[in-house]
């Protein structure tokens, strides 16, 4: 593959997405789901909020916020928060438990080629997606962007051909990651603006003038945006859903730049030296910390 840009102001190619926190109305009823449909589970208490994950490494933060409301329809927010499985046994056994947990909450599947996903809302709205990625040396690449597609993948039949006593009895020890995050924002100008021209991600696709994929290092994509519920939306109000979107680096010296990159652009953030907090165009909140 060849890379848009090969300015030294990019993000760092070992960058990771980390914890998604979202804020929550009914702690008690999205705990169990996100315990019992996702086989996460607790590694730390904060604040009146769990950390849930897989073998300690937390992925999902859930924030009590019961005085806010569901965000209306055509607001930015969260379109899905992805989490990545290491192979197909263990994606399915997560698949059958968020099935079985409430069938209603499935929304769909695809085969994007460099990936195979399956796709599930929680009970207050927010989007999931859980899959597992092809290798690498798979992928196909026309110039800088990746080759990706929405093909037929039959969940039963994904199910039939993976879905073993194993991966099923061996759930919760399985390793998982947040592999991207995907927003819905106003328009994908102004999200390349910021994502690809100040942040310093790389564009990988477009889709239409619809939607944006970019990542660090040649992933497939590490966020995504998109206008297809949201087209035109301004900046957020304070609502349940997504609080924030945690970015991880190797080094201090990754978050003094990009704090030099937001400064030169005009953009606010609070800088503590190891973290660094700030807003995109839509107050979508972003933490970028040295892992």
């Amino acid at each position: 593959m060849t890379t848009e840009s090969s300015s030294k102001d990019l993000l760092p190619a070992d960058l990771a997405m980390g914890t998604v926190m979202l804020k929550v109305g009914n702690m008690k009823l999205m705990t169990d789901y996100y315990q019992r449909a996702l086989g996460l589970e607790p590694v730390a208490e904060q604040d009146g909020g769990v950390y849930l994950g897989r073998s300690g490494r937390p992925l999902v933060h859930l924030a009590s916020a019961p005085g806010l409301n569901l965000p209306a329809r055509g607001e930015a927010g969260l379109f899905h928060t992805a989490l990545l499985f290491e192979d197909r046994a263990s994606l399915a056994a997560t698949v059958a438990s968020a099935a079985r947990y409430e069938p209603g909450l499935f929304t769909g599947s695809a085969d994007h080629l460099v990936s195979e996903a399956f796709y599930f809302s929680d009970p207050e709205g927010n989007g999931i997606e859980l899959y597992w990625d092809r290798p690498r040396e798979a992928w196909a690449w026309e110039g800088s962007n990746v080759v990706m597609d929405s093909l037929a993948l039959p969940p039963q039949r994904f199910l039939q051909e993976h879905l073993t006593e194993e991966a099923v009895s061996g759930q919760r020890e399985t390793r998982a990651g947040v592999g991207h995050v995907h927003l819905q924002v106003g328009d994908v100008q102004s999200a390349h603006d910021f994502y690809v021209g100040t942040l310093g991600f790389e564009k990988t696709a477009g889709w239409h003038g619809q939607a944006l994929f970019v990542s660090a290092g040649g992933y497939h994509h590490h966020m995504a945006m998109n206008v297809w519920n949201s087209r035109g939306a301004g900046p957020r109000q304070d609502t349940l859903g997504l609080g924030e979107v945690l970015i991880e680096v190797p080094e201090g010296d990754d978050v003094g730049a990009l704090a030099d990159r937001l400064r030169v652009a005009g953009v606010q953030s609070h800088h503590t030296g190891a973290e660094l907090r700030f807003e995109d165009p839509w107050r979508n909140r972003i933490r970028v910390a040295v892992r």
